[in-house]
């Protein structure tokens, strides 16, 4: 009977270890692939890097991303943290807040391109908070200067 629930204890354990990968590893490498595909400037003339953001993720930043970019805002986010407050008080300058939603910049205040003019959209807390974040880790290995191009699918 030991040997019996030994076995079954240690089934247990891989079991919610391939739960564990087939939820959280395998899902990020998929995201990391995108996120890391490099193309220098010279090749893309835009680029240094191309992100690509998880719709089914964050589905009401990624619209917004997609119709800001449709209207003729830029697709190129040149990463520059040192300017982002500045970049966040311009772009949200008179647009008022409205009660259980977050005012989303595109591009976003870390852009240089960011700032007065930036399109803004009402969307959920949740989404909002959670694509800013999932975007911040993305790009976190990247210094300021690297432009990074927004590809949402």
């Amino acid at each position: 009977m030991k040997k019996k629930t030994k076995k079954k204890f240690w089934n247990l354990i891989m079991l919610l270890a391939i739960v564990f990968v087939a939820m959280y590893i395998v899902p990020q490498l998929e995201l990391d692939q995108g996120a890391g595909t490099h193309s220098t400037s010279s090749e893309s003339g835009e680029s240094d890097y191309k992100l690509y953001f998880p719709a089914d993720r964050f589905p009401e930043t990624a619209k917004h991303i997609e119709d800001a970019i449709e209207s003729g805002e830029s697709k190129i986010c040149t990463i520059d943290r040192v300017g982002a407050e500045d970049n966040r008080k311009d772009s949200l300058k008179g647009v008022p807040t409205k009660k259980g939603y977050d005012r989303d910049e595109w591009p976003m205040a870390m852009c240089s391109e960011g700032g007065a003019g930036a399109d803004i959209e009402y969307i959920s807390p949740s989404d909002n908070r959670g694509a800013g974040a999932w975007v911040s880790n993305q790009l976190e290995q990247y210094p300021d200067g690297t432009r990074v191009e927004f590809i949402v699918r």
